[in-house]
Formats: C-alpha cells, structure tokens, sequence
C-alpha cells in the first residue's frame, strides 16, 4: 500500500515546515532563518535525517523512546488492535480488554501501594489529573481547605494550565498569567548550583526542610501535597542528594499530606529500578506515567493511584467528575502492554541496573576532567554535564544558555543529539543501547566539549 506521506526533499519540507507548523517551546523567527531538521525514519537508537545523515538519537526522542526505534513488536500490536477496535471511550461505565490489561499490568510493575490507575493522554494531562484528585480526596474527607499544593522551583510537569503551574519554570509562568491558584514552590535540590559550602548530604537535609517551612507558613490545614520528580529532568537532570527524599518522606508523614512523584521521565526502567521511586525508597500516593509507558510509539498517559487514595476514590467519593476522550485509548493500551512485556521479558530495567548503566556511568565520569565541565552527574541512563567558565570556583558562564546552545549544535554536527538545559547537557539514551554506541556517545560528546572550547577561545570568552 502506498504510503500517504509524499516524498519531498529537505528543502521542500523545511519550506512548507515554516510555512505551516508551530512548533512546542520553538522561537519560530529564528528557526524560519536556520531551517528545521527534517527527521524521516529511526532503527535502534539512531535518526535519519532527510538527506540520510545518520544520529544518535542520546535523548530517546523526548525521554521517551525506551525500547528503542522500529520494535515490529509495537508495530505489530498496534495493527492488530486498529482492525479490531481504533477506539471507543471508557465513560459511561464502559471498558475494553486493552484498558483493563493494562491497568492490571501496571498493578504488577508499580510498587505494591499501587492497584488503580487513571488513564491519560499524555504527562501533562496526568498531573492535571493529580490536581484534581488530590483536591477531590480532601474534600471528599471533610477537609476541603485542603488545596494548596507545594512543587519545587525549577521542576517540570507539564505545559498544561495545571501541569504548567506544578512546575517551577518562570518562562512558562510569564506566559498565561501561571501559577494558578493553591499551587506554591519551594527550592529546589540543586546541590552543584546551590548548594554553596554545605557538603552534598547537609544540603540535601536543608533542600527538604524548605517543605516543612513551608508547610507551617501556609499551615498544615491547608496543604494537600508536595510533588516533585524523582530527578528533575527538564529542569537539568537535578540529581537530590541521598539525604533529600528520605527528609521529605519524613515532612509528609509527619503532617499526613500527600506525596506525589512524577515518574513520567523517570519510570520504566531509567534509573535502573522500575520507578524512581523505588530508587530513592519514597513510597509516594500518587504517581503520574507517560512516556516509556509506551515508550513514545503512541499518546499514553495515566496516574498510579495508591491504596489510600483509592479507598477514597472508589468508595466513598461518588462521581469523580473528570476525563478524557483517550482516557484509556484501546491502540494506545494496547501498544503500551506490549512495551511492558518487553520491558519484563528481556529484563531491559535489570540490563540497565547491572549492566549498561554502570558501563555509561563508568564512561560519563571520564568528562569530568574536561576544562569545561563543572560536573558529571549520572544515574542509571539519565545524566548531565555542567558546563562552566570556572570549575574551581563553580562559577558559571554570563548570558545562561548561551554556551549550551553552542555545544547542542556542535553535538548536532557530530552526530549526536544531547539536550542543552541553559549550560547543562543532558542525556538520556534508549535503555537498549549498546556498550559499543555508549562509547560512540561519550567520544562524540567529547568532541563537542573540545570543539566548544575551542569555539568559546575564538570568541575570547575563556
């Protein structure tokens, strides 16, 4: 069968790009200028570019490509749910085989709090989906001055009204008159940036104690939950101190508030545990997916919803009025079960625990010795290089994001995609990758690093 999309060259496509599309989180003058890469195909953990260049892919697309391109499995279950259900809704007391398999399936691979599940469209949806059950439950209990709901500075959850609200990104906030009401943030845990004197342990301690100051301005009355990421991606791929969540773990206990961790980056197999949950040892009531639920082949999100929360929900709380018109998308559910099975039968969150994590942190410390790299942070498949004018003093370049601009582009010229987080460089590579490819991602990397320095000596900035 013919394909739909025709076949154009670059040029053609970068035309009738500028021509008609707007792009997420993209100056679209400047882009208009430069042109857009045009990606026309993937296999493993490379990109084809129109043209045939080849890349490797170090972001798995947006976090979210775990498993890697051209898996005929996903393929293959995808194709075969479209012949016998495209679609229908889960409302009005309807389901279908993929959703409620799903949903067990998920029941198995979340921490054992975790029975229930709502399902979403995407991770932003899912954490709006967190502001309305958390305000729910607590007026359900009695308690409706229960509202406010403490995020962090700096964190990421979604570009949603409410999603964009959770996260602490002033940019977004400038744009749609956000946050919106009962949702504040406190500090973040960014031990490299500010962490001043205070060892990495001492820091983590009073990052978290910012909750319980917080908690008491507002008063315990009020508050109805903390979120935050396990690891900030977004935000720098801000890795909290081994002291940090086991404070806040303290702090929601001891007010009983509940503990929401986004898992939409960190879940299924990125920190070599199942969940980042699970590898900080936090035992969260709420926890938002996307992602490599489905590893990126199709839309999928959905909130794990734990036990306490769900006693609430589907006993005693009556119409939960909120969803979706994907909400539980068959295809969707139905890709998403075959991803797990994956996941599970060639033991790829093991490999990245046992093996290829190791290996890549090995590798990744390497760069710490690079004239511009302040640190090199990593966990399981997920790290950053902080670039700095000055390691010894941790001082960092003037104009933030400028040099990361830089060094994203030249990674681009080498063959590598990395993502620049103002002077932060980040990563965060298929789980199926090679030991072979990692060494080719590190020594591209490298070469950018080199040719970032050199590039910053010509302008007489170092």
């Amino acid at each position: 069968m013919a394909s739909s999309i025709p076949d154009r060259s670059t040029s053609e496509w970068q035309a009738l790009d500028a021509a008609h599309y707007i792009h997420p989180f993209t100056d679209h003058a400047a882009l208009s200028k430069k042109g857009t890469r045009v990606i026309t195909r993937a296999e493993g953990v490379y990109l084809y570019e129109s043209g045939g260049r080849r890349i490797l892919d170090g972001m798995s697309g947006l976090w979210c490509v775990n498993l890697g391109y051209g898996r005929r499995e996903l393929a293959d279950a995808a194709y075969q749910q479209l012949q016998e259900l495209p679609y229908y809704n889960s409302f009005f007391q309807v389901a279908h085989p993929p959703a409620i398999e799903l949903a067990r399936l998920l029941s198995e691979v979340t921490p054992p709090q975790f029975k229930h599940v709502f399902f979403t469209g995407s991770g932003s949806e899912a954490n709006d989906t967190v502001v309305r059950t958390v305000r729910h439950y607590w007026n359900v209990l009695g308690q409706p001055e229960r509202t406010v709901i403490i995020s962090r500075h700096n964190a990421y959850h979604g570009s949603t009204m409410a999603g964009a609200s959770l996260g602490g990104m002033k940019p977004m906030h400038e744009q749609g008159g956000l946050p919106i009401p009962g949702i504040v943030h406190i500090r973040q845990p960014y031990w490299f940036g500010e962490g001043g004197e205070l060892s990495p342990e001492e820091f983590g301690r009073v990052a978290a104690r910012a909750l319980e100051e917080k908690i008491l301005q507002i008063g315990p009355e009020k508050v109805a939950a903390f979120i935050g990421e396990p690891i900030q991606g977004a935000g720098g791929v801000i890795i909290p101190p081994s002291t940090y969540w086991p404070e806040i773990q303290r702090i929601v206990d001891k007010y009983g508030i509940l503990l929401v961790a986004d898992e939409v980056i960190c879940g299924f197999g990125r920190t070599g545990r199942w969940f980042g949950s699970e590898y900080f040892g936090i035992r969260p009531d709420l926890m938002p997916i996307a992602k490599g639920l489905s590893s990126g082949y199709l839309p999928i999100g959905g909130v794990m919803v734990g036990d306490r929360v769900a006693e609430v929900m589907t006993v005693k709380a009556g119409e939960f009025n909120h969803g979706f018109t994907y909400s539980g998308h068959p295809v969707a559910c139905a890709v998403a079960c075959a991803a797990i099975k994956i996941l599970r039968d060639e033991r790829i969150v093991d490999r990245v625990n046992d093996d290829v994590g190791p290996y890549l942190q090995r590798r990744w410390a390497e760069l710490a010795s690079h004239p511009l790299v302040g640190e090199a942070r990593i966990v399981g498949l997920i790290g950053a290089l902080e670039l700095v004018k000055d390691k010894a003093k941790r001082l960092n370049f003037p104009d933030p994001g400028d040099v990361g601009v830089i060094c994203r582009d030249l990674c681009i010229a080498n063959g590598l995609v990395m993502r620049a987080v103002r002077d932060t460089m980040i990563i965060a590579p298929p789980l199926v990758i090679t030991h072979a490819q990692i060494d080719e991602l590190v020594e591209k990397a490298r070469a950018a690093l080199d040719q970032t320095q050199q590039e910053l000596h010509r302008q007489g900035r170092l």
